[in-house]
């Protein structure tokens, strides 16, 4: 009932930047917190920011002063600006939203997922 398409991933050498979208489409009523995940090979999902409707976030300490997380409600979008990156944030990246449908049950949707390596 919601989708959401992130964007914007690829190959960067360390130290480079990136910017990652993730625009959700659906019978949205509100979105209550928009969140992206990574996963590297071999380990589990981890949380890497998330922001409320309110604009407030949340980090992983790896990537605190590096990585800053944005949205704009009026296009149930969210980014990830991904500064001075490293090989170790070579993973999966995956954008997370839950919020209210017009009709039926609240909602939490996952992207598909977009790869980013950073080369050493």
């Amino acid at each position: 009932q919601v989708q959401l398409v992130e964007s914007g991933g690829g190959l960067v050498q360390a130290g480079g930047s990136l910017r990652l979208s993730c625009a959700a489409s659906g019978s949205i009523l509100s979105i209550n917190a928009m969140s992206w995940f990574r996963q590297a090979p071999g380990k589990q999902r981890e949380l890497v920011a998330a922001i409320t409707s309110g604009g407030g976030t949340n980090y992983a300490d790896s990537v605190k002063g590096r990585f800053t997380i944005s949205r704009d409600n009026a296009k149930n979008t969210a980014y990830l600006q991904m500064n001075s990156l490293k090989p170790e944030d070579t993973a999966v990246y995956y954008c997370s939203a839950r919020g209210l449908l017009r009709v039926g049950p609240p909602f939490g949707s996952w992207g598909q997922g977009i790869q980013v390596t950073v080369s050493s």
